[in-house]
């Protein structure tokens, strides 16, 4: 008997060691924060209710802001002052300095400081992400790159691969390539869709994010220019919502946005912003999203 219970005891440690040692797994299709749900772990993944990263267990205890700002759970300190230049050659087009302190949760440079907190990769604790995302790339397969400066070139300190963003990054009124809007470049007149060509667009996509609230930064008095959360909403991977409804989509994309559907919902959600590149722009005004 004595055995018996000495070898159950010995498959229980085992087992908790086996356990202890298995990397847990997203299980996909439930909570909208997808990926972001970090294994369970929720919205303490970025936000930590008390201690900021100190209670995720980063050492950031040098930063006297520590946690100020929307309960900020990363440590920021590798990345306060950093200048990365996006898109491009090392030519500063579209280069964005970090504050060297948060300013608020809403400052669009501290959005892009909180977002490449845990996607830099290279400066950054990567914490308890993997580098690739969990959804597999539709038609082509696979996966894509989470940690950006890690994917990037130069040796992994350079963003030349990734959409700009920053205030250089600018969604221009009028003109060949963009929609008709106002906004004129100052933060009195926000942008705004309007026009026969801009109007069609709307109704041929309704999941576009002209119809939620202005996804557009403000980086001091330049508007209408794009941040991180211009195209994805950090907070629902697979749904996006507006007021015309709900919309499928994937990678945390600020629209409807379904490449399996073999339709045009991937290229109408690029042309919220490139508009000069749409049905609508070059007189086809009958081709809905799908």
């Amino acid at each position: 008997m004595r055995r018996l219970s000495l070898l159950v005891l010995l498959v229980l440690a085992v087992s908790s060691v086996a356990m202890a040692q298995t990397k847990p797994t997203y299980k996909g299709g439930a909570d909208v924060l997808g990926a972001h749900n970090g294994y369970g772990r929720g919205c303490v993944m970025c936000h930590a209710p008390h201690s900021g990263s100190l209670g995720n267990g980063k050492v950031s205890s040098t930063d006297p802001q520590n946690g100020m700002y929307a309960l900020w759970g990363q440590d920021l300190t590798p990345l306060y002052g950093k200048t990365f230049n996006f898109s491009g050659d090392n030519k500063a087009t579209y280069a964005v300095t970090l504050p060297s302190a948060p300013v608020s949760a809403h400052d669009a440079n501290t959005v892009i400081l909180f977002c490449l907190s845990c996607h830099d990769g290279v400066l950054t604790n990567v914490g308890m992400m993997e580098g690739q995302t969990v959804e597999t790339l539709p038609i082509v397969g696979g996966t894509a790159p989470t940690l950006l400066a890690k994917a990037a070139p130069a040796g992994g300190t350079a963003y030349q691969n990734d959409h700009p963003v920053g205030q250089n990054a600018i969604v221009s009124c009028g003109g060949s390539y963009n929609w008709d809007c106002t906004g004129g470049g100052n933060t009195a007149t926000p942008i705004t869709m309007n026009g026969a060509a801009s109007s069609v667009f709307l109704t041929n996509y309704p999941g576009s994010f002209w119809n939620g609230s202005n996804p557009l930064a403000t980086f001091g008095t330049t508007v209408n220019a794009v941040t991180c959360t211009t195209c994805h909403d950090q907070h629902s991977m697979t749904v996006y919502s507006n007021k015309n409804g709900s919309f499928t989509t994937m990678f945390f994309v600020r629209g409807q946005y379904n490449p399996n559907s073999n339709g045009n919902s991937v290229a109408q959600f690029c042309r919220n912003c490139h508009g000069g590149e749409s049905n609508e722009a070059h007189g086809v005004m009958n081709v809905p999203t799908i």
